[in-house]
This record gives structure tokens, sequence and C-alpha cells, in this order.
């Protein structure tokens, strides 16, 4: 039975692993474009100091704030505001990039891979992920698997749409059923064995799956999935608080976490109903709407808000910081339409150290059990 992790996202980890660097946002460089030069206008807002985690127990370091691409790309951002968002986030010191093959059936990746080309940063300086199970075909070996066939496929198609020649890391989007891990687990070491991807991980997978393809790899001496992403955020937190609690320590684990301000609901901005323009008038997120409206959940954000104020900010950092608090998490994937978005996300930075235990224990008594 997994352990409990105490309330208020501090899950227990004696993991070496766990080490967290600071570093100064990335500099200007001449020979390639940041945000300034890619929006005309200088940043004169000094920035919160972006801090590097280890994804699990792998050596690689990611920004404990990322940004990624779900939903917003194509629907909701072009090109010129992508570019303009991936560029504030690296000024900010944003390293880590999320995208998937399904997003906007695979335009998503067609548009990261246009920006990241635009603004022409050295390779070394950024991470970039792509998942893969869902598919963008209808065959019965182009959707829902993570056969061979599609696996090797798949990564070559994203690799021309990012216009990359490897990766970072490449998730299995879902557990799939139908397919032996074993098999999952071979294309996956093939895959970076190939040069194509540097780390593998898996994406809402039950504990028990990852722990098994972790021993499937170790036994064959095979590359060993190294993190999950998962939705994590004070109203959803039991897979990543109970289910993978004991992942951690036994195998390292690390977390790219999704969602922390549960699509939209702790902006606060679904407490008179949807909002023109929000994710949730999108016909693609119309399974959202009950939930983003809910009367019992947006009285807690509520009563989440009155803490916010207390500690000086807005509701939408306080959320983000709360998932940071767990240092389990190697990073938290943001998403934004708007450069003002983004930067009032990552003052999230700045709440982090304000997060007192008490603090963490007034959130917990507010939510009380009203979490999945």
């Amino acid at each position: 039975m997994d352990a409990l992790v105490p309330k208020g996202g501090l899950a227990p980890t004696n993991c070496s692993s766990r080490r967290t660097f600071r570093s100064k946002p990335n500099p200007p460089s001449e020979g390639y474009m940041v945000g300034k030069h890619a929006s005309g206008a200088a940043q004169s807002t000094p920035q919160p100091v972006m801090n590097y985690r280890r994804l699990g127990r792998s050596g690689l370091q990611v920004s404990e704030l990322s940004f990624g691409s779900w939903v917003t790309y194509v629907n909701q951002v072009d090109s010129r505001a992508a570019r303009e968002l991936m560029a504030a986030a690296f000024d900010a010191g944003v390293n880590f990039f999320d995208n998937a093959e399904v997003y906007a059936n695979g335009r998503s990746e067609e548009l990261m891979g246009a920006v990241l080309k635009t603004l022409r940063w050295p390779r070394m300086k950024y991470v970039v992920s792509t998942k893969f199970y869902w598919g963008m075909g209808e065959g019965p070996n182009e959707k829902n698997t993570l056969n061979r066939k599609y696996l090797l496929h798949a990564i070559d198609g994203s690799l021309t749409r990012l216009q990359l020649d490897h990766v970072d890391i490449v998730f299995c989007h879902r557990a799939d059923p139908n397919t032996p891990i074993d098999e999952t687990v071979w294309a996956m070491h093939d895959i970076i064995g190939r040069g194509k991807a540097l780390y593998w991980g898996t994406s809402e997978w039950p504990a028990e799956a990852i722990r098994t393809a972790w021993d499937i790899a170790e036994r064959h001496h095979l590359h060993k999935p190294v993190t999950e992403q998962a939705q994590y955020n004070v109203f959803h937190r039991r897979r990543v608080e109970s289910e993978y609690a004991s992942l951690y320590q036994d195998l390292g684990l690390g977390l790219t976490t999704w969602s922390p301000l549960a699509s939209g609901l702790l902006t606060g901005k679904y407490r008179q109903g949807v909002p023109a323009g929000s994710r949730a008038t999108l016909a693609s997120c119309a399974f959202l709407r009950d939930g983003l409206t809910d009367p019992v959940r947006n009285r807690i954000v509520d009563e989440i808000e009155s803490i916010a104020r207390d500690l000086g900010c807005g509701l939408a950092p306080l959320a983000i910081a709360w998932c940071l608090k767990n240092r389990n998490v190697s990073s938290t994937i943001l998403g934004a339409t708007r450069p003002a978005q983004l930067a009032e996300n990552l003052k999230a930075l700045e709440v982090l150290p304000k997060l007192t235990t008490e603090a963490m224990q007034r959130i917990d008594a507010i939510v009380g059990s009203g979490y999945d």
C-alpha cells in the first residue's frame, strides 16, 4: 500500500536528487533572439530568479516553471503570440518547453518548431518534450497505442514538425493496456539509442505500470523512465501525493506537472460563469465547463483568495507556488495566451518563499476533502 503524503503537498523524500539550483534568467546573447529582440520592447521589470530542479534521479536540470502548448497553441495563440510568449518565458529563465503530437493534431509542434527556428536559441539552452499515444491517424496502428511500429514512426513525425534532430524528453501519453509493457520499453530504449530522444517518461500512468516498466528496463539494462507527467493542483492531488508516493524514493521518479490552475478555475475567473474568450468557450474543452463553474469549488476559490490577499499576491501565482512547494515536483507547466498573463503566473517564484507551513495548513483547511 502506498504511503500517504502529509497534507500540504509536501511529500517526504530522502532522495538526494531533489537538489535545487538557482540561476539568473537567461541573459541576452549576441547571435540569438530573446524576448526584447523578438517583441521589439526591452524588458524593464526585474524578473524573479528562476530555480532549476533535477528531473528525478536523472542529471537533467529543468526550470521549476516550464511552458506548455496544450489547448492554447493554434486554438488561441498564433505564431506571433507564440514567439512573444516563448521569448518572454526564456528571458525569465524557463528552459523547458512541453508539447505533444496530438496537440492541435500536430500543428502545435509545427508552431513551436517554427518559433524555435526563428528565435535561434543555442540547442543546449532549452529542453523540449513531446508525447505519444493518441496518434493522428485512423488506422489500427495509428492511434491509442504504444506499440513499436507506432512509436518509431511517431518520433520521426514529431522531429520533422519541430524541426529538430532530437527531443530531450518523450512521454508515453497514456498507458496502453493492449501492448505488452516490455514492447513499449524496448521501443523507447531504441528511440533513445538512435539519438532521437535523450530521456523518456510516462504521463498519467498507474503507479503499478510505471514500476513494471522500470523493472523491465532494470532487468534488461535498458533506458528507464525517469519522469511522469501528471495533473496536479489543489483540487487534483491524490495520484501525485498518494499513488506515486513510493516511486519518488524507490525509483527516483521525476514529475513535470500540468494544470496547476485547474484549467483556470484557480484564477477565479469562472466564479460568475464562463467569460468570453476563455478556455471553456472552446468546443474542444466543453467537457471542462461543469467543473469550472461548480459553485462549491468556486466558493473554495473565494476563500483561498483571502490567503492570497494576506500574502500580497494574486490567486494564480499562489496556486502555482502551492504546486512547487511539493519538492517531488521537478517542474510545473504553465500555459498562457498573453505575455501579461505569463508574467503574472511567473510571480509564483516570488510567492513560493512566502508559503509557510501555516499558509499551507490554511489552504488545506479550506479545501478539506474536496479534491480528487
